[in-house]
C-alpha cells in the first residue's frame, strides 16, 4: 500500500477528511506551537492559539492557493491567531520585570492571582537549533516588544522569512517589516545576554555540564547554602513565579537559600534534572507527610554564565507542569 503524498493529503482533506488534515499538519504541529509561545509567552495561551490556527487552516482549505508552501501558510495562520489572542491577555512577564528586588529574610511572599508570567516550556519535540529560540531570556524579552514587532522578529530571525513574505502574512508593506525589524533588533538586543545558553554549553563541554549538573543536586538535596553559592555569580538572581518576589546577588540569593532550607525542618528534598526553554532545567521534590512521598513543588530552570556559574535561577512554583516535562508527579 503506497503512502498518501501531501497532495494526496491535501485533495483528501478539502473533500472533508480530517483525518487527511490531522496527518497533513502533524509534521508541523511542535514548530507551530513553539511559534505561538514565543508570541505569547506561555504554554497555555500557546496551545489555545494553535487550537484556533489549525481551525482557520481547516475552514480556509478551500482558498489555500499553494502560491506558498503548506509551512509558510500555516506559519502565517499561526501568526496571525497568536496576534488575536495577544490583544485579549496581559503581558507577559518575569519577576524582574515587574517590581524591585525584595528583602530575601521575608521569604517569596504571596502569589499572584493574576497570570502574568512568561511560563517555562519543553523543549523535548524541537531540534537543537530551535532552542536558542526559546531559551526564557529571549521569550522574555520578546514580550516587551509590541505584538507587530515580536511577529516580525519572529518570522525574519528565527524562521527566516523574507521582508516581501512577512509583508503578505501580516497584511503590510515590506518598508513597514523592516521598520519594525529595526526596532526589534535594538530593543531586544539590549536586553539579551552576549551568549545564548546553546553557545554556553558548548563552550563548557558535556564533562562540565555532567559535573555542574551533580554538584547542584548534591547541594541541594543536602540543603548545602554555601556549596550552592560557591555555584552562583556575584549578580545572581533568583525568582519565584507565581511569586512576584526576586532577589539579587550572591548574598541576597543565599540568604534567601537559607530561609527555604529552614522551612524544610529537616525533611529533606529530592532534585531531578530536567531540560526546560533550551536550558538546564530541575524537578524540585518536597516531603508530604500526607502522601509520605516527595510531592513535585519547583521547576527550577537555570542560566549559566560562560564560567558555568548560575546567573539566574527562576523556579516555578507549580507541581502541576512536571509530567509535560517528563517528570513524575511524586517519588517515594
Amino acid at each position: 500500500m503506497s503512502v498518501p503524498t501531501t497532495t494526496d493529503l491535501l485533495a483528501a482533506a478539502r473533500r472533508g477528511d480530517e483525518d487527511a488534515f490531522r496527518r497533513l499538519v502533524e509534521p508541523f504541529r511542535a514548530d507551530l506551537h513553539a511559534l505561538c509561545y514565543r508570541m505569547l509567552g506561555s504554554v497555555q495561551d500557546a496551545e489555545d492559539a494553535l487550537q484556533d490556527a489549525l481551525l482557520r487552516a481547516w475552514r480556509g482549505l478551500p482558498r489555500f492557493e499553494e502560491r506558498a508552501s503548506l509551512r509558510t501558510w500555516l506559519h502565517r495562520i499561526a501568526t496571525n491567531a497568536s496576534l488575536d489572542l495577544s490583544a485579549r491577555r496581559l503581558k507577559r512577564v518575569l519577576p524582574i520585570d515587574y517590581g524591585p528586588p525584595g528583602d530575601p529574610h521575608d521569604g517569596p511572599g504571596e502569589p499572584l492571582i493574576e497570570s502574568v508570567w512568561v511560563e517555562p516550556y519543553p523543549d523535548e519535540h524541537l531540534g537543537y537549533e530551535q532552542r536558542e529560540s526559546v531559551e526564557l531570556a529571549f521569550v522574555a524579552a520578546l514580550q516587551h516588544l509590541p505584538p507587530n514587532q515580536r511577529a516580525v522578529l519572529i518570522l525574519r530571525e528565527v524562521l527566516g522569512y523574507s521582508a516581501r513574505e512577512v509583508a503578505e502574512a501580516l497584511d503590510t508593506t515590506v518598508a513597514s517589516v523592516n521598520s519594525a525589524l529595526q526596532r526589534a533588533r535594538k530593543a531586544i538586543g539590549e536586553r539579551l545576554p552576549q551568549r545564548s545558553q546553546q553557545a554556553t554549553a558548548r563552550s563548557l563541554g558535556d564533562r562540565r555540564m555532567r559535573e555542574m549538573v551533580a554538584s547542584y543536586v548534591d547541594a541541594w538535596e543536602r540543603g548545602d547554602v554555601e556549596a550552592l553559592a560557591a555555584m552562583l555569580s556575584d549578580e545572581a538572581l533568583i525568582a519565584m513565579p507565581p511569586m512576584a518576589s526576586w532577589f539579587a546577588g550572591r548574598e541576597e540569593v543565599a540568604a534567601f537559600l537559607q530561609w527555604a532550607f529552614d522551612q524544610r525542618r529537616g525533611q529533606g528534598a529530592r532534585i531531578v534534572p530536567s531540560r526546560a526553554n533550551g536550558q538546564l532545567a530541575f524537578g524540585s521534590y518536597r516531603w508530604d507527610d500526607a502522601a509520605q512521598a516527595f510531592r513535585a513543588h519547583v521547576l527550577q530552570v537555570v542560566t549559566l554564565d560562560d564560567e558555568g556559574r548560575i546567573t539566574d535561577l527562576t523556579g516555578f512554583v507549580d507541581g502541576s507542569l512536571f509530567p509535560s516535562f517528563g517528570l513524575p508527579a511524586e517519588l517515594r
